[in-house]
């Protein structure tokens, strides 16, 4: 598993809201697409600046943070 932050955010980009590395796709927004029933490989050829490994990278590192905030 790697280390490799896939969450990020800072005031300049989409006005600091949680967004994929590398691109200007919010968080927000994937997890709603996955929500309406897209699948990752739908949510790549949607939008081609994620990568597969991006958005599994992101969900996984979602997922981190939530079980450490119940513990």
């Amino acid at each position: 598993m790697s280390d490799e932050k896939w969450i990020v955010s800072d005031k300049d980009h989409l006005g600091g809201k949680p967004r994929v590395q590398g691109t200007r796709i919010s968080v927000a927004f994937l997890l709603e697409c996955l929500a309406n029933g897209m699948s990752v490989a739908e949510i790549v050829d949607a939008y081609p600046t994620l990568t597969k490994n991006a958005v599994q990278g992101a969900l996984r590192e979602l997922a981190q943070e939530k079980e450490a905030a119940a513990a």
